[in-house]
């Protein structure tokens, strides 16, 4: 009799938790949880298990490498690489080394060896011509002489002062009047004679 009294009261006990299971909605939780684990055991095969065995070694073994190789030091320079930006150019710049490489195939090393090779030897007759020589020596004459600068000086001041003149009225006209100005005969005169001197150079 007292056995019965007690399994009543425990179907009882076990029924108002199931209802309140139900009433919860933690009893279809239970189900679906129960489904998923049910999933996953049929899902574990022994080649699956045997894979996760070999990637937790290999994590195991990567963490140990980790460890030895002391990469926790760099990781401060490396937090500052990430918070800079630097990283990312850094690998920007490893990607266009890459393409580059990727680029270069045994055609266009060719034209680069023969490239190459070709200013060598332009280098090689003006050096020995002695055009270098005397390239350096009229940089020098005209830098001792104010030539540069007094020409950079006068397209300044010629700028300068076609900006507050009026636009030209054109025709012929306007030519003819441009031609009758003495500043532009002596320009015309000046350019003359520097194209006879160096045609009798």
């Amino acid at each position: 009799m007292a056995d019965t009294m007690l399994d009543d009261a425990t179907r009882a006990g076990a029924a108002e938790a199931l209802a309140t299971l139900v009433a919860n909605g933690d009893l279809d939780r239970l189900v679906s949880l129960a489904r998923t684990l049910g999933a996953a055991g049929d899902a574990l095969s022994d080649d699956i298990v045997s894979r996760l065995a070999g990637l937790a070694a290999d994590g195991i073994d990567l963490l140990d490498r980790l460890t030895r190789s002391e990469i926790a030091a760099a990781l401060p320079a490396i937090a500052a690489l990430v918070s800079s930006g630097d990283l990312e150019r850094l690998v920007a710049l490893a990607r266009v080394a890459g393409a580059m490489g990727d680029a270069m195939s045994d055609d266009i090393v060719t034209r680069l060896a023969e490239t190459a090779t070709n200013a060598l030897v332009l280098i090689d007759r003006v050096t020995r011509s002695g055009l270098a020589d005397r390239l350096v020596t009229l940089a020098d004459t005209l830098e001792a002489s104010g030539l540069p600068a007094r020409l950079v000086a006068a397209v300044e001041t010629a700028a300068a002062r076609e900006r507050g003149l009026p636009r030209p009225a054109g025709g012929i006209g306007g030519l003819w009047q441009v031609l009758r100005d003495p500043d532009t005969q002596a320009a015309l005169r000046f350019g003359l004679a520097v194209l006879g001197a160096l045609r009798t150079g």
